[in-house]
């Protein structure tokens, strides 16, 4: 006889429970949103880069290719690349629409740099590098090297010689 008060106070217990988690579930399921509201990211494109040498056309491997997200003039960081043994590199998160700065590096090569405008999903940029020319000089006049410094200052118009008068320096 004992159990059956015990039984009554269980099962009274068991549904005074489920009331107070369906209470607790339903105010939960509040119509009001709290938080972030997500924003699902733009559509970006994928951009393929292919370096090759200007003189025979083959792939320069382990090239560094940066790429300088721009958002109006100011750079907004870089990511760098580097160039598989066809020469190519391959990015897939520049968004859609924006610019983006251009930078090849490569181990006796120019260094190569261009802005490039992101409008298609799919981009296929091919880069020739050059070897850098000859480095300019203002001592160096017509191919002569050995008189680079001797005529440095003077003057060459014709018929004119220096004057006297000048003061010594």
């Amino acid at each position: 006889m004992r159990s059956r008060p015990i039984l009554r106070l269980s099962l009274l217990v068991a549904i005074t429970g489920l009331v107070v988690f369906s209470l607790a579930a339903i105010a939960q399921q509040d119509t009001t949103k709290r938080g972030r509201k997500y924003k699902a990211p733009p559509p970006t494109a994928r951009i393929e880069v292919t370096i090759l040498r200007d003189t025979n056309g083959k792939p320069i491997e382990n090239a560094a290719v940066i790429f300088h997200p721009m958002v109006g003039e100011k750079d907004e960081g870089n990511m760098e690349l580097k160039t598989n043994e066809d020469g190519k590199t391959v990015i897939d998160v520049l968004p859609l629409g924006d610019t983006v700065r251009l930078q090849v590096i490569a181990k006796g090569f120019k260094t190569y740099g261009d802005d490039y405008k992101i409008d298609k999903a799919d981009m296929a940029i091919e880069i020739r590098m050059k070897r850098p020319g000859e480095q300019y000089s203002l001592y160096k006049q017509n191919g002569d090297t050995a008189n680079a410094g001797k005529n440095a200052g003077t003057d060459k118009s014709a018929g004119s010689k220096p004057s006297d008068s000048t003061p010594p320096q």
